[in-house]
Formats: C-alpha cells, sequence, structure tokens
C-alpha cells in the first residue's frame, strides 16, 4: 500500500476527559474507496474518534490525516469543505424546512464557498441544486415526502435525509455514526443498498454501526475498539474469528 492509497490516516492519537482516557495511541487507516467499520461496545470511544476527525474536539496528541493534509486545529467547515461529510447518531436536520429544502441548503451554501446561506444566489444555480436534491431524494427513498416537513419523520427517515444532505456535498469521505439506528429491518436493508452504490461510486466511507448483519454486509476492513483502543483489525472474516474480539464484544454470536 503506498501513501497515495489513503485517504484517511490517524496516527497515535489521544483524548482525554479528565481522567478518563477516551482514545488511547489509536492508529488507523482507509484506503481510498474502501469502508471501514468500527465496532466496539458502549462508551469504547467510536464517537470521539468521528469528533476529532471532523474538527469538533482537538486530539491531545498525534495527527490526523486527510488525503495527504493535516486536520489536526482546523475548524470543521475547513474540514467540510476539504470533502468530508458526516452523519451524526442523532440527525441533524432542519426540522422546520421542508426535506427539498433541508438537501439544498448545505450545497447551497458550500457553492457559496463558506457554508453560510447566501439567499441572493442566481436563480439558475438554485434550479440545478433542485433538480439533484430531488435526485438524491429519490435514491435515499424519499422522494415521495420532498415537500414535507422534514420534523414530521420517523427517525429512520431523518436518518436517510441526513444521508441525502451529506451526499449533495459530494465528500471524497463520508463519516457515518450509527445510520441504521431506529430503522426496520426492511429500511435497514434498504441502506445497506444504498450504502453499496455509493462505494461503486469510489467514495470512501468509514462507519460505526452495532448491527453486524450492517458491518459484515459493507465493511472491507473492520477496526475494534475498546476502552479506547484498538483490540483487533483486519477483514470482516479476520475480526469474526478473533477470539479477543469475540470475548470482548461478539461474544461468540457470529461464530
Amino acid at each position: 500500500m503506498t501513501m497515495n492509497n489513503l485517504v484517511l490516516t490517524l496516527n497515535d492519537v489521544q483524548k482525554s476527559f479528565g481522567g478518563l482516557r477516551a482514545l488511547a495511541d489509536v492508529n488507523l487507516q482507509v484506503e481510498e474507496g474502501k469502508t471501514l467499520a468500527i465496532i466496539g461496545p458502549n462508551g469504547a470511544g467510536k464517537s470521539t474518534l468521528l469528533n476529532v476527525c471532523v474538527g469538533l474536539l482537538k486530539p491531545d496528541s498525534g495527527t490526523v490525516m486527510f488525503d495527504g493534509q493535516e486536520l489536526t486545529g482546523k475548524q470543521p467547515h475547513e474540514i467540510a469543505q476539504l470533502g468530508v461529510a458526516r452523519v451524526f447518531q442523532t440527525p441533524e436536520i432542519f426540522t422546520d424546512l421542508s426535506l427539498i429544502d433541508n438537501v439544498m441548503l448545505p450545497a447551497l451554501s458550500k457553492r457559496d464557498g463558506s457554508f453560510k446561506f447566501n439567499p441572493h444566489l442566481h436563480m439558475r444555480k438554485q434550479t440545478e441544486v433542485r433538480d439533484e436534491a430531488e435526485h438524491i431524494l429519490a435514491d435515499v427513498g424519499l422522494k415521495e415526502q420532498l415537500d414535507m416537513e422534514a420534523g414530521s419523520l420517523s427517525r429512520g427517515d431523518k436518518r436517510r435525509l441526513e444521508l441525502a444532505m451529506c451526499l449533495i456535498l459530494h465528500p471524497r469521505l463520508l463519516l457515518l455514526d450509527e445510520p441504521t439506528a431506529g430503522m426496520s429491518r426492511h429500511d435497514t436493508n434498504q441502506t445497506i443498498d444504498l450504502l453499496k452504490k455509493i462505494k461503486q461510486s469510489g467514495m470512501t466511507k468509514v462507519i460505526i454501526e452495532h448491527d453486524m448483519h450492517v458491518v459484515f454486509s459493507l465493511a472491507d476492513k473492520v477496526s475494534v475498539l475498546a476502552r479506547g483502543k484498538i483490540i483487533a483489525d483486519g477483514t470482516p472474516d479476520e475480526v469474526r474469528e478473533d477470539p479477543l474480539v469475540k470475548e470482548a464484544y461478539l461474544g461468540g454470536a457470529h461464530q
């Protein structure tokens, strides 16, 4: 593997909150176009790791590199402009706006160059963005609700809406925190199919997920985080058969 293949690299990343070590010497590498799943018990440090990657938290030490550029110390909007998007564990949407407006807003804000909404953008540009937003809403299964107020959606549909808000930014790296939480099995399978389609486009993804069906359906590589440390790293089959992982997380349920 050459460095040119790596989209995301974490080197010896540490983060503590008071006396609690949330991340301890975490090292990760994600190749371009691949999907890395990060699994582990609650409190393992998974969401903290994503917060460090997108600039919401600054690591105490270590570096985060994206496409050869150091992200450490950059603001979240600067990291987003570089091509990193994140789907949060709790959907971050505009509940008072329609679905179509939710998806258009981040795209218009990015084109403005500052992620600040400019209502005076040329109408033709807004029409182009609306057409793309409608297409993306259809991809995530929400086309029929595009004029509906976002706050009225189910939890699962809110998560799909937030995914659409990320996809319209055309990120090189997509970070997803529990993307299928709150979904029925049918909706989960639809989301798996959608993420497989995204993978075919070459987008690199990091997924935090508790549902092992999702993990083993999507991941090229799995890293297991426990008490802030990576305890296993490998292909889904390698991790599934790792005795330490079975004991610490899977409990032998996926033999």
